[in-house]
């Protein structure tokens, strides 16, 4: 049986009242149908299928706000209830998925019932190549003799350079064009860490391998500086030769308004250098918008909606498998290219015997040497089935991420993707000073010389012979990584070694010193792997499969600030030894 009990006021003891086994469980499981009713209607409303009926004079309103990612997640409708919770943080997920926009921009092409695409906004965080990207296809676009026109109160650079293809380029009378010039920047923790004890060891080879200058160095490197003015100037020469071309200005007329950093300038002014076409505010676009489509009865789309307009169904049995590697790459766990779960996913699509093609479409600054190994060696064992393999290059491909990408029979980048970076390092932070500031003594036995390497490397740092055996395993690393490159570009390795040595090049010049196949996207890449598989009907089957709604709803609750995630870095890489296949982080602006 089960009792309830209690005391009143006095403190006496009251009579239990008796409630029959029978009798709780049946109140148990009355809350819990319950909540399970309540939760199933809302999961189920949330989740359920649906698509969009596209109407006549629809206009495709692609929104440039939030962050570009490469693919793009299940919408949570339900989501918007729990923005107000106390320490969720779901005002912040504002992701948009490259993949999305650009499916959408290939209907809105060949559907009549779009009529135009509306870019509103111009603060979309992306990065150059994958801007390009979307350019690209929405010059593809007005090849249809549709238009597309742009509004927004700001315009960061990177979306100016797109968005100024559009036939005509709206600014409210208080905005700002930043057209500016860019730069690079990076952060050095030399001096934190100085402050606080720990000192890096660092192991590595190329000359150019700069991922680890922050924790030695307190300014850029002869080398880095070269490498990243390069790929800069090579930036901004795409910018400049793309804005001249769409906005019938000359690239020395472009200069000399960076040099007056136009961000800062009047509306009035951007608008006589020529840089947009219209001065209205935001808020009256509708009335601009009623002269392209011509009726005040137009339909608008934004991208999440129109993704849920029925496409067509392919009946083709045989499949080309896309891939999306995105992130840093880790060995067992993280929010990028997991190489424990990429390879699962590869064996998976390998025992598919309707996948007769595979495309992979990379964008990483790279990670853990291993896992980037084991990838590698997932991908040769597909092409060894028979099955072509061809990568489509991101943002970057650079490092562990020219690794998984080097094996394939071809490449495609960006003019701007940062690809290369092959080399390879190892860091050990050494906490000695730290330790004697708290007063922290260690003291031990071993049986042979080296046994506590690992750990004495943290704790009291590495003699000069521990040092020399620690450089040649990543001298090792580094020869089996340039001997996967050779093999995969069939070229000397010694030619490898001659363009590496860390050095991070722009897919353009990838492709003039042979790392690169061919400048193109991803439907390049995908129209290669079709036609080396001999195939005439087919469907694409993407990887990874979408994450898991419930994963979504638990980071809605992530509160972590940009300071702490910085912390957070810096308590990882200090945190243990590892060998790394990576680029340096670089903020370009």
């Amino acid at each position: 049986m089960i009792f309830f009990s209690r005391q009143n006021a006095q403190g006496e003891q009251r009579p239990r009242r008796r409630v029959g086994c029978l009798g709780g469980c049946l109140i148990f499981f009355a809350v819990y149908f319950l909540c399970s009713a309540i939760i199933g209607w809302i999961m189920g409303d949330a989740f359920s299928s649906s698509t969009v009926d596209l109407k006549d004079q629809t206009v495709y309103r692609l929104e440039l706000k939030g962050t570009l990612v490469e693919q793009a997640q299940e919408e949570l409708p339900w989501a918007s209830m729990i923005s107000s919770v106390p320490y969720s943080s779901y005002a912040k997920q504002d992701n948009v998925g490259l993949d999305q926009i650009l499916s959408n921009i290939r209907l809105a092409k060949n559907n009549d019932k779009i009529l135009g695409i509306w870019l509103d906004g111009g603060q979309l965080s992306m990065a150059p190549a994958s801007a390009k990207a979307i350019r690209d296809a929405l010059i593809d676009f007005k090849t249809s003799g549709k238009w597309v026109i742009a509004s927004a109160k700001n315009y960061g650079q990177t979306n100016y350079y797109l968005v100024s293809v559009a036939d005509r380029i709206c600014l409210d009378p208080t905005g700002e064009v930043n057209w500016n010039g860019l730069t690079a920047q990076k952060m050095y923790f030399t001096r934190l860490m100085e402050k606080i004890g720990v000192e890096m060891q660092i192991v590595k080879v190329g000359t150019f391998k700069s991922a680890v200058e922050p924790y030695f160095r307190t300014s850029m490197s002869d080398a880095d500086r070269l490498q990243t003015m390069q790929y800069l100037n090579g930036i901004w020469d795409e910018y400049k030769a793309a804005v001249a071309a769409s906005r019938h200005l000359t690239e020395a007329q472009l200069n000399a308004l960076a040099d007056r950093y136009m961000g800062l300038q009047s509306a009035e002014e951007n608008l006589k250098a020529g840089l947009v076409d219209t001065i209205v505010y935001c808020q009256d676009m509708d009335s601009l918008l009623r002269v392209y489509t011509g009726t005040k009865d137009y339909h608008m789309l934004t991208t999440d909606k129109l993704a849920q307009v029925k496409r067509p169904d392919s009946k083709a049995k045989d499949k080309v498998a896309v891939l999306y590697l995105a992130g840093e790459i880790t060995d067992e766990e993280g929010d990028g290219i997991v190489g424990k779960e990429v390879v699962k996913t590869l064996k998976k699509i390998a025992k598919d015997d309707d996948v007769k093609a595979l495309v992979l479409r990379v964008n990483s600054p790279g990670g853990s040497a291993d896992a980037s190994e084991q990838i590698w060696h997932a991908i040769q064992k597909i092409k060894a089935d028979s099955i072509p393999v061809v990568v489509s290059m991101g943002d970057y491909a650079a490092s562990g991420g020219y690794y998984i990408s080097c094996g394939a029979d071809y490449i495609y980048a960006e003019p701007t993707t940062l690809t290369g970076s092959i080399g390879i390092f190892g860091t050990i932070p050494n906490a000695a000073k730290l330790r004697d500031k708290v007063g922290l003594d260690i003291d031990g036995i071993k049986t042979n010389k080296h046994a506590d390497l690992e750990a004495n490397m943290i704790y009291k740092g590495m003699n000069a012979e521990e040092f020399a055996l620690m450089q040649t395993m990543v001298e090792r690393g580094y020869d089996l990584f340039t001997g996967r490159c050779a093999e995969g570009r069939h070229v000397s390795q010694d030619y490898i070694k001659s363009i590496g040595e860390g050095r991070v090049w722009l897919g353009v010049r990838g492709k003039e010193i042979g790392i690169v196949d061919e400048i193109g996207n991803i439907n390049d890449a995908i129209a290669k792997a079709v036609d080396l598989a001999g195939l005439e009907c087919y469907q694409l089957a993407y990887y990874p499969e979408k994450t898991d709604p419930y994963e979504e709803l638990i980071k809605l609750f992530d509160n972590t600030t940009d300071e702490e995630k910085m912390i957070l870095k810096i308590k990882d890489f200090c945190s243990k030894p590892r060998i790394m296949a990576r680029m340096d982080d670089i903020v370009i602006r």
